[in-house]
């Protein structure tokens, strides 16, 4: 994996935080990838892979400092308070496992 492009590491990880990490409201899972957010998530996750930093308070800082509109964008809340528990440890498994390939 050592000679793929930082672009292509980007894009594996945002596609398998969207296939893997969703978002839970009322009990519906609605997967990062159908909203929109994987590319956007894993773009955030770069200068930690990039820094060889990644550990979970600054995932979950990142989560939390990702505010997502809701309601027409009435209002917003931040990613973390969407994601159940064990969405956060898959995320926080898959970011660390992303690191080893940059």
């Amino acid at each position: 994996m050592a000679n793929q492009s930082t672009t292509e590491i980007l894009e594996a990880l945002a596609s398998e935080i969207g296939e893997n990490v969703y978002i839970d409201v009322a009990k519906w899972h609605l997967y990062l990838s159908d909203a929109k957010l994987h590319k956007v998530l894993a773009e955030k996750f770069y200068p930690l892979l990039s820094a060889n930093s990644v550990n979970e308070d600054e995932v979950l800082a990142i989560l939390k400092d990702m505010p997502i509109k809701i309601g027409g964008g009435r209002r917003e809340i931040p990613l973390i308070d969407l994601l159940p528990m064990q969405c956060q440890v898959n995320l926080i498994d898959i970011v660390e496992k992303y690191q080893s390939r940059f």
